[in-house]
């Protein structure tokens, strides 16, 4: 080939400096926080348009349309707090890769300038005098809490996985059908897009449910990597919180936020020298499957009638691991009946009334109610059974030989675990988050858990695991969720497996119920 002439180089310089450059496409139900952030560089998007657009979805499809029930509270300062922002971003540039961007937290999570009501009704107007350790460390990231959302009632005998305060949430892909709880709020949000990126909080699954069942990513991180300081709890032991949302990317970068060290949670020396020097979202990899080792714990596919759909999602999502370059080992077994052993795990029960108490005595001295006995005298029959019978006889932590029986099998659980991680060189452990279909969304009070579906196993045992969109259940339209399982502190691990399953099969899948508005789809 002959090189160019002086002036055909110049044409082609002034051609290429003529031409406008390929513009890129903003799409709200797609775009992660990374592609906000693209548009706000670009000046197309503030952040005072990113909430403007929210609460006009919040409008359109929470309150009216097919009224999703999925928020409690919004916060009146929003827009002010997005203008203030985007005037430091205009200033100063972006404090992080949260700066501007939506947050919606479970309302179990406190805040200084809005109430924290764990859907109970008696305690609508409680307001704590700070906020939760989550919470301070997004604000300081430049996140805007838009709202607060509804879940499963936290002290109370609310309808299915709705509150008292705030009633039933309604599932955006099929609105006869359960959306999971207890995060059921957060959820229904996330899959709606009615913001960026929420939290949720997890005592028995209550993260991995509803992220399962509306078609989300989500980390329940290992025990001690995220503090509980300023979150209702009711089980020190098993309690965690983390992020939702529409792609591992984005709960990657909200991890980054809130993942550390806190004095005032002990749990959280754990995460000391087991956190990663690059931050989390550096591990999104579209290629993070190529010649990853990944165990299928077939212990926890179940067999039947009712698991026939799951279990060729399943096989299924195990092909598309084959294809997308990973070693699959299948079966890994731990010799043991999970499941069976999953029913005799759970503390929370006998830690309720003590870690309830913690959190209450805490708020401030003008909440209206501050301590178990006065929740039961002030909420009567909304007040939940179990809570009132923990009261009747708390016996002490360490005192109670049926908690020490449960922490042992806990850790028995996690030990063999781990322990098959090791035998087999796993990068991690994959099963279905579960094979059954979602249940009819329930008309009455409590919440139905189907124990063939009941599957609880990063709770119990403190390991992280995160889900990510794995397709869809033909019969009803509801979302499957495919588990990634690792070793303690193993999150970049499992962010890089999550972000090659994602890439690889895209099963993320906007519902119909909540189309797109005016505005949220424009070119830069």
């Amino acid at each position: 080939m002959k090189p160019l002439r002086p002036f055909a180089l110049f044409s082609a310089f002034a051609l290429a400096t003529v031409l406008p450059l390929p513009a890129a496409t903003f799409d709200l139900s797609t775009a992660t926080i990374a592609d906000i952030q693209a548009a706000m560089d670009s000046g197309k998007l503030t952040s005072e348009k990113l909430v403007q657009l929210y609460l006009a979805r919040i409008e359109a499809y929470d309150k009216a349309g097919p009224k999703l029930n999925s928020v409690l509270t919004l916060n009146p300062n929003a827009l002010a707090e997005a203008r203030a922002l985007d005037a430091e971003r205009k200033s100063k540039g972006p404090r992080s890769p949260l700066h501007g961007i939506v947050v919606m937290p479970k309302d179990v999570f406190d805040t200084k300038d809005l109430p924290t009501s764990g859907g109970f009704k008696p305690m609508a107007a409680s307001q704590p005098d700070r906020d939760a350790f989550v919470i301070d460390r997004l604000r300081k990231a430049g996140a805007i809490i838009l709202a607060k959302l509804n879940q499963s009632d936290w002290y109370g005998v609310g309808p299915g996985h709705g509150s008292t305060l705030g009633g039933q949430p309604i599932s955006a892909y099929n609105p006869d059908k359960a959306t999971g709880g207890s995060s059921s709020g957060t959820g229904v949000a996330m899959s709606a897009w009615l913001g960026t990126v929420g939290l949720g909080s997890d005592t028995s699954g209550s993260i991995v449910i509803p992220t399962a069942m509306n078609n989300l990513a989500g980390i329940s991180a290992t025990h001690g990597l995220v503090s509980r300081t300023g979150m209702m709890w009711s089980s020190p032991r098993q309690e965690s919180g983390g992020p939702m949302g529409r792609s591992v990317y984005d709960v990657a970068a909200v991890l980054d936020a809130i993942a550390g060290y806190d004095a005032a949670d002990l749990a959280t020396e754990a995460c000391v020298g087991n956190m990663p020097e690059k931050p989390y979202t550096s591990f999104v990899r579209a290629d993070g499957l190529k010649g990853a080792r990944i165990g299928v714990l077939r212990e926890m596919i179940r067999t039947g009638a009712v698991h026939e759909e799951g279990r060729a999602l399943t096989e299924k999502a195990i092909a598309d691991l084959k294809a997308a370059g990973a070693v699959v080992i299948d079966p890994v077994l731990t010799g043991l009946n999970i499941p069976a052993a999953l029913e005799d795990a759970s503390g929370a029960g006998l830690e309720r009334y003590h870690a309830i108490n913690k959190y209450l005595a805490g708020l401030p001295a003008d909440a209206p109610i501050r301590s178990v006995e006065e929740m039961i005298a002030k909420g009567g029959d909304l007040v939940k059974p179990a809570i009132i019978e923990s009261a009747k006889n708390p016996v002490p932590y360490e005192r109670n030989p049926a908690l020490v029986a449960v922490y042992r099998q806990q850790d028995m659980l996690r030990d063999a675990l781990v322990e098959l991680m090791e035998k087999h060189q796993l990068d991690g452990l994959v099963l279905p988050y579960k094979t059954v279909v979602a249940d009819p969304r329930p008309t009455g009070s409590g919440r139905r858990y189907d124990l063939e579906a009941r599957n609880a196993l990063a709770s119990f045992t403190g390991l992280p695991t995160l889900i990510v969109p794995g397709g869809f259940f033909a019969s009803d339209g509801m979302p499957f969720g495919l588990q990634f399982l690792g070793r303690p502190f193993s999150e970049p691990t499992l962010i890089k497996l999550g972000s090659g399953y994602e890439a690889a099969t895209k099963h993320r899948k906007a519902p119909t119920s909540t189309p797109a508005l005016a505005g949220e789809r424009f070119s830069f």
